[in-house]
């Protein structure tokens, strides 16, 4: 059974831990995070954007099959289907779907319109018992068409958000999507201190986890972010391992191509990095 995030999110802030939203593609993709989730014990967010949305045929498809997967899996740790960076009208239509939380990224909108749209998503997801994740400042980079220049956010806008009762808050510190370039310059822990003294006990969600180094993050969690995003790194360890498998040639046989096998090495190697960045989190054993 799909969960709201609030609870997962409320511990993994007490804890002083961050539960891992791993951004899914396709059925491989889904079954090894959550196969790996319950091997760790640890709960786990599955990310959806609107464009991976599309091409899984629709949110009702994903609902539809993350579901079958809770129940066949025996998967018993916390789980969450969260829209990821979605639009005003993609929030309702994944509401609308069953998914158990939801992102509106209001970041592009002027603050008086991001808090607008903001409101009217909390009252539903209020009522339906559903998590909601809000934005402030863009995060750098582009993902699945979703552009941003890494603006720290305004810890005062931050607070208007948060003041609204949204479950968690992303703002921007400096965090890109992608790989991050040779002369990135890191993440401001300034900013993300000056949030956090205006928010209060709100979970902080930091997003382009992929790449930031290992003593960034755990700062970062100290400092009060209680959920990280990882989609780029499972995107290319998925890209790797299958081209690897496909230039040793092991798939042909004379039978052509075997998609299941295909796949087997792609989906192995995101359980490997769902697992590195689960342990990072710290949030193995936890749910």
């Amino acid at each position: 059974m799909l969960v709201s995030a609030k609870d997962m999110l409320n511990k993994a802030r007490d804890g002083k831990y961050a539960v891992g939203q791993f951004n899914i593609n396709n059925l491989e993709w889904t079954k090894s995070v959550l196969l790996t989730a319950q091997e760790l014990q640890s709960p786990v967010i599955l990310g959806v954007s609107e464009g991976a949305g599309k091409y899984m045929c629709g949110y009702k498809t994903i609902v539809g099959m993350v579901n079958g997967m809770l129940d066949e899996l025996k998967i018993t740790v916390p789980v969450a289907l969260h829209l990821d960076h979605g639009s005003y009208e993609g929030a309702l239509k994944c509401i609308e779907a069953g998914f158990s939380s939801v992102m509106f990224d209001g970041s592009h909108y002027p603050i008086a319109e991001n808090i607008e749209k903001t409101t009217e998503l909390v009252k539903i997801c209020d009522e339906k018992g559903l998590s909601i994740e809000a934005e402030v400042g863009s995060i750098g980079g582009e993902e699945d068409g979703v552009v941003g220049m890494g603006e720290c956010a305004d810890p005062d806008e931050c607070k208007s958000i948060a003041d609204l009762g949204v479950t968690m808050l992303a703002a921007g510190i400096g965090n890109i999507h992608g790989k991050y370039p040779e002369n990135w310059a890191g993440l401001s822990f300034e900013t993300l201190a000056a949030v956090k003294e205006k928010v209060g006990d709100m979970p902080l969600v930091l997003h382009g986890g992929t790449g930031i180094p290992e003593d960034m993050i755990k700062k970062a969690i100290s400092l009060g972010v209680a959920k990280i995003n990882v989609n780029t790194e499972c995107q290319l360890s998925f890209a790797d391992a299958t081209r690897k498998y496909i230039e040793a040639g092991k798939d042909l046989e004379g039978k052509g191509f075997d998609p299941r096998k295909l796949l087997a090495p792609g989906a192995e190697a995101i359980k490997a990095t769902v697992k590195e960045k689960m342990e990072l989190f710290g949030s193995v054993g936890k749910a």
